[in-house]
C-alpha cells in the first residue's frame, strides 16, 4: 500500500515511510491510496468473533500487504490483551466501553498497536537507512489534551530504540491523567508546556518541518496523525456492530463518538468505506464546536481553543479534519459544496456547555445508575437528542470516569473508586520539562539531547 499526503505536494511514500515520519514532507497527513472493501462473508459472520478475530481481519485489510502476517497477528494480539464490551444504558442506547485497556483510555490500542508496528519495522530492517539507522534513537513527539500522552506513553515505555517526548498543557489535563505520563521516566519524557493543546500540537508539527531538527534526530509522531495510530482504532467500530448484530439490533445503527482531534471518529469513517454497516455517525463536540460549524456553514474556520469539562476534546484546530475532507472530496476531486454535502448525508454534529454536560452526567445517573465521564456524557447526549424512530444509537465511553474523578464526583455527589492501576500511577513521582509555547525554546532544548 502507498501513502499519499492531504497537502498533494510530497512525494508518494510506503507504510513504513508514513509511521516513521507521521507527517508528510508538505505537512500533510498520509493517506492510503485506496481502501480496501471488506467481504461480504466477513459481515455475515461478524458476531460469531471475537475482538481479536475481528481486529486481524480488519488488520490485515489496512497493513496485510506491508508486515508479514504471522506478525501482524502477533501485534494484533498483544495489542488487544483486552475487551472493550458493548453495555446497554437505556432503551435504544448502548455504550461501547473502550476503556478497559492499561491506561483505562481508548487510546491504548493505536498506540500500543503503532509501537509494536514502529519496533516491527526496526526490528526487520524495513526502514530505508537514509530515514534512520536500527542502532538509531527514535524520537516519538506527542502532543495530548490528556490521555493521548498516558496511551502512548505507556504503550511505547520500554522499547528499545525509542525515546518519547509528552507535550502536554500546563494545569489543563486532570491530575490522574498527568500521574500516567509525568511518573514513568525510563524513556518517556513529559514536557509541561505554558500553552493549550493547539500550542503543544504546534510545537510536534514545526519540529517536523525544521531541516536542523530532522539533521540532529529522528523524529516521528505518535499522535492522530500518524497512520499507525489512528487506523487500529477503526477495530473498535466493528466489534461494536458485531455485538449489536448479536443483539438482532444492528439494522439501523447510528455510530456517536466523542471528537476533539477527530482521530476516532476518522477511523470509524475509514472502517465505514471498508464496508461497515452503520447507518449515520454523529461527532459529539463539547464548547469546542468548529466542526459543528463546519457542518451547519461549509466553512472551516479554526480557533483556539476553550478549556472545558472534557478536556480531552478541548481542540480548536482539529487535525484529521484534513482526513475527513479528503475522504469524502475524493482526494480533493470533488468541490468543497459537492464534499460538504457528502459530508453531513452522513455526519451529524453536536455541541455541549459545561453546565448541560453536567446536567447530562446526573440525569443519566438517576435514571440509569452509569456513571458517565464528561466525554461520554457529550456522546450520550448526542443520541438522546438526535435518535430518530427505529434507531439503535452506540456512544464511545473513551476513558474510566476515575479518569476525571474530582469533577465526576463532584457533579454527581459520589465517590467513584479508583482502580488499582490508576493507583499505581499516582504513587509515583512527577517528572516533567517546563516549557514555553515558543518554538524556538522547543527547538533549543531538542538540540540538547
Amino acid at each position: 500500500m502507498k501513502y499519499y499526503s492531504t497537502n498533494g505536494k510530497a512525494p508518494i511514500a510506503d507504510l513504513n515511510k508514513a509511521v516513521v515520519k507521521g507527517l508528510a514532507e508538505d505537512r500533510g497527513l498520509y493517506m492510503p491510496e485506496r481502501i480496501n472493501k471488506l467481504p461480504k462473508e466477513f459481515f455475515n459472520n461478524i458476531e460469531q468473533m471475537n475482538f481479536q478475530e475481528i481486529a486481524y481481519t480488519v488488520a490485515c485489510a489496512f497493513f496485510g500487504e506491508d508486515v508479514d502476517l504471522d506478525a501482524l497477528l502477533d501485534i494484533v494480539n498483544d495489542t488487544l490483551s483486552f475487551d472493550c464490551p458493548v453495555t446497554k444504558v437505556k432503551d435504544n442506547i448502548y455504550t461501547l466501553e473502550l476503556f478497559h485497556g492499561p491506561t483505562l483510555a481508548f487510546k491504548d490500542v493505536g498506540a500500543r498497536f503503532m509501537a509494536r508496528l514502529l519496533q516491527y519495522f526496526l526490528r526487520h530492517g524495513s526502514v530505508d537507512r537514509n530515514d534512520i539507522a536500527t542502532n538509531e534513537t527514535v524520537n516519538v513527539l506527542v502532543a495530548t489534551s490528556g490521555d493521548t500522552g498516558s496511551a502512548v506513553a505507556n504503550g511505547f515505555l520500554g522499547v528499545d530504540g525509542i525515546h518519547v517526548y509528552v507535550l502536554y498543557p500546563k494545569g489543563k489535563v486532570s491530575p490522574i491523567q498527568e500521574c500516567q505520563f509525568t511518573t514513568l521516566g525510563k524513556n518517556i519524557t513529559a514536557i509541561e508546556v505554558d500553552g493549550v493543546f493547539d500550542d503543544c500540537q504546534a510545537l510536534v508539527k514545526s519540529a517536523f518541518m525544521d531541516q536542523e531538527l530532522n539533521q540532529h534526530m529522528k523524529l516521528t509522531s505518535a499522535n492522530s496523525i500518524n497512520v499507525a495510530r489512528f487506523l487500529p482504532q477503526a477495530f473498535y467500530y466493528f466489534n461494536a456492530y458485531a455485538r449489536i448484530k448479536a443483539l438482532g439490533e444492528a439494522d439501523n445503527l447510528v455510530m456517536c463518538v466523542p471528537s476533539g482531534n477527530f482521530g476516532n471518529i476518522c477511523s470509524a469513517l475509514f472502517g465505514h468505506a471498508m464496508g461497515l454497516p452503520v447507518k449515520r455517525f454523529i461527532a459529539a463536540n463539547n464548547a469546542n464546536d468548529i466542526f459543528y460549524k463546519y457542518l451547519q456553514t461549509g466553512k472551516y474556520e479554526p480557533k483556539a481553543s476553550v478549556q472545558t469539562l472534557a478536556n480531552a476534546m478541548d481542540v480548536g484546530d482539529p487535525s484529521n479534519f484534513a482526513r475527513i475532507i479528503n475522504l469524502y472530496s475524493e482526494n480533493n476531486q470533488l468541490t468543497p459544496e459537492a464534499t460538504h454535502h457528502r459530508i453531513t448525508n452522513l455526519i451529524s454534529g453536536s455541541t455541549y456547555s459545561d453546565e448541560q454536560i453536567k446536567e447530562t452526567m446526573r440525569q443519566c445517573y438517576k435514571e440509569t445508575g452509569y456513571i458517565l465521564d464528561p466525554h461520554g456524557a457529550c456522546g450520550y447526549q448526542a443520541l438522546v437528542d438526535g435518535l430518530q424512530p427505529g434507531e439503535v444509537g452506540v456512544f464511545c465511553e473513551t476513558a474510566h470516569p476515575a479518569k476525571f474523578k474530582e469533577k465526576v464526583d463532584d457533579i454527581l455527589g459520589i465517590d467513584v473508586e479508583i482502580p488499582a492501576r490508576l493507583r499505581a500511577f499516582m504513587e509515583g513521582q512527577k517528572q516533567s520539562v517546563q516549557m514555553t509555547k515558543d518554538f524556538n525554546d522547543f527547538k533549543q532544548y531538542l538540540l540538547k539531547q
